[in-house]
């Protein structure tokens, strides 16, 4: 059983190899799009993934063929290659948002080690009669969670998340 991120990535590689663009988009919905179940994706793409997916069964197919192949036929090469545009953009946001996640389940997996050992040392600290010590103070000391990164900047997080472990 393949995962939506498989899924997505299979539909962008379809759309990518040789041949007719109307012939790779409806390659790429029926093997791949139509296997992916929007309450998999994220939040934020779910909207974009129905608009393309209802954009490529629009139509009501003629005897022999089904709604995917009736829509692709009936639209232009522009048409079919800007559905195609934002099925890659898709999974190009499905990647970014699975790397964020990933990465502030990493910053936070961080955070907590750090919170843990310094309510150690503390506690270590009160048994021994020894004063507490004080609590670290730094940016190496708390990690952070900002606004979107690029993907660069993602793999930096993840980097620094995998040292501090």
């Amino acid at each position: 059983m393949s995962t939506t991120w498989e899924q997505m990535e299979g539909a962008a590689l379809a759309l990518v190899r040789a041949g007719p663009i109307k012939d790779r988009l409806a390659d790429a919905f029926r093997n791949h799009l139509a296997l992916v179940n929007t309450e998999e994706l994220p939040e934020a793409i779910r909207s974009e993934f129905r608009a393309c997916n209802e954009a490529l069964t629009r139509e009501h197919p003629l005897r022999g063929e089904d709604a995917v192949r009736a829509t692709v036929r009936k639209m232009s090469n522009h048409e079919a290659d800007e559905i195609a545009c934002t099925v890659v953009r898709l999974f190009a946001a499905l990647v970014r948002e699975t790397t964020l996640q990933a990465a502030a389940a990493q910053v936070a997996a961080a955070a907590a080690a750090h919170v843990a050992a310094t309510v150690a040392a503390q506690a270590a600290a009160v048994v021994n009669g020894a004063p507490a010590p004080a609590p670290a103070r730094g940016k190496a000391s708390v990690a952070r969670v900002k606004g979107a990164k690029s993907v660069p900047q993602v793999i930096s997080l993840y980097g620094a998340a995998e040292s501090l472990s």
